[in-house]
């Protein structure tokens, strides 16, 4: 009988966001087969449970660090995921990478991160500029009740943000699958971001949001999204309604910082900042 491959992994979370991390530099495990642990081992309940798996990866361009390759619980490829970018970076430096600053490869593009000695200081990740807002985006269906508009941007990965007066009480459930279904947003669809403005912010002082987001690839809400943080704080300043450049978003799983610069409609220093957490290690037979 053929002994089956045993397979260590780590299992870490940022901000409630959580994955399966691998260490791809000795797997090589082609994209199929990603694709196929994510589905197996990602359901919860019945295996480990995540929202998708990250493959800590060879650079193909030795002036990075590392790559990063992202799949989503349902097995598809993700450009970017903010939180687990964050996770990757920590996993990196206990992997022996031990660059504070590091620069690695993704599907969106080349990251930096800011990986600080003390495991349980927060990660920030520098992000590029975001691209394709698209204000009051046109939906092939009607909007739901409560929803005056749905607007787009691409943080890394799609995103379509809508305000909302409670967030708390959003059916996330049943009007995030509609938009991110809606035939204008074909063929990628798009992550949904249901927000709330909790403070403006003033003086300096950072704004407020509350946000929960319905992620593709998961099919469900998440307790965070690090991209959907990046989208709902750039929304909300692009329409002014927050009045700085800096936020702190609730999401059910915790907080994360997001600040940038912006000089008329350019943004830059954009970042991302919350905890990347390592919860566990394991073998699983594979």
């Amino acid at each position: 009988m053929q002994r089956k491959l045993v397979l260590e992994f780590t299992k870490m979370n940022g901000a409630g966001n959580d994955f399966i991390v691998i260490d791809n530099r000795f797997y090589n495990f082609s994209d199929d087969e990603l694709a196929d642990l994510a589905r197996r081992f990602c359901p919860r309940r019945v295996s480990i449970g995540a929202d998708g798996v990250l493959a800590f990866a060879r650079p193909a361009d030795a002036a990075h660090q590392y790559r990063m390759r992202y799949v989503n619980a349902d097995g598809s490829i993700g450009t970017m995921c903010g939180n687990g970018a964050r996770c990757l970076a920590r996993y990196a430096r206990s992997a022996g990478i031990l660059d504070e600053i590091m620069h690695f490869e993704s599907d969106a593009g080349v990251y930096r991160a800011y990986v600080p000695p003390d495991p349980e200081a927060p990660v920030r990740l520098f992000v590029p500029p975001p691209q394709h807002w698209r204000a009051a985006q046109a939906l092939d269906g009607a909007l739901p009740d409560g929803i005056e508009a749905v607007h787009y941007l691409w943080t890394g990965t799609e995103h379509a943000i809508c305000f909302v007066n409670d967030v708390e009480t959003a059916p996330v459930g049943q009007w995030g699958p509609a938009i991110r279904h809606d035939a204008a947003l074909a063929p990628a669809g798009a992550n949904v971001d249901f927000v709330q403005i909790l403070d403006p912010g003033q003086d300096h002082q950072p704004a407020a949001l509350r946000v929960r987001t319905f992620e593709k690839g998961v099919e469900q809400e998440t307790l965070a999204c690090g991209t959907g943080a990046l989208a709902s704080a750039l929304a909300a300043r692009f329409l002014d309604r927050i009045q700085v450049d800096a936020a702190q978003v609730h999401m059910p799983g915790g907080i994360l910082g997001v600040g940038f610069e912006r000089d008329g409609g350019v943004v830059s220093d954009l970042y991302l900042e919350g905890p990347a957490i390592t919860v566990f290690r394991g073998t699983l037979e594979v």
